[in-house]
């Protein structure tokens, strides 16, 4: 069942059952054996390593974070399908996709917000999980005593919209548990 959280200076809509199972778990193996998946270089304190993850842009306009530009694949038909679904959904409109393979519990997203300044002033995130479930953690930027977690689905989307950029920072943590691979979509629009 959908829920709306009406976090302070946040607003987040997450729908643990968005996509029909069978279509999950097909655009999982589609997306898994057919992508050309990258591990980027990036700098962490002015040391540099390798992303703890596995990246892929799709889409039609390229995409800078992190001193990292990448430029996009077309979206394959069955995800522009799930784009057209989001679209209708939520009444946003997307134009890239960024998707994260996350190959086992070592990999992993640390502490950001999705605030680069080509994704507008109030980004809307859409992002879709496929494959194993993860622990996904919100907190504040200021008050570090307001944190939010979700278990994040397969088939699920957690959507970010409003202040939620300015205000909150999320991750995917690292786990000591053995899981299976994950997939992250996560649908933007990218402006001038």
């Amino acid at each position: 069942m959908k829920e709306e959280f009406n976090l302070p200076q946040a607003h987040l809509i997450y729908d643990p059952d968005f996509l029909e199972p069978d279509f999950a778990k097909n655009l999982f193996l589609e997306l898994y054996t057919q992508t050309s998946w990258i591990q980027e270089p990036i700098k962490i304190f002015g040391k540099e390593m390798m992303q703890p993850r596995l990246t892929h842009l799709f889409g039609e306009r390229s995409y800078s974070y992190s001193n990292i530009k990448m430029n996009p694949a077309p979206f394959p038909k069955s995800l522009h399908q799930l784009k057209n679904k989001l679209e209708n959904s939520t009444k946003s409109t997307f134009n890239v996709c960024l998707a994260n393979l996350y190959r086992d519990g070592q990999d992993s997203m640390g502490w950001h917000s999705d605030d680069e300044k080509e994704l507008g002033e109030n980004p809307v995130i859409a992002s879709i999980s496929l494959g194993a479930e993860r622990m996904f953690h919100l907190q504040h930027k200021t008050k570090k005593e307001l944190k939010q977690k979700f278990v994040l689905a397969p088939g699920s989307l957690l959507m970010m919209t409003g202040e939620t950029q300015h205000f909150w920072k999320h991750q995917l943590p690292k786990t000591k548990k053995k899981v299976a691979p994950r997939i992250n979509l996560t649908f933007r629009q990218i402006i001038d």
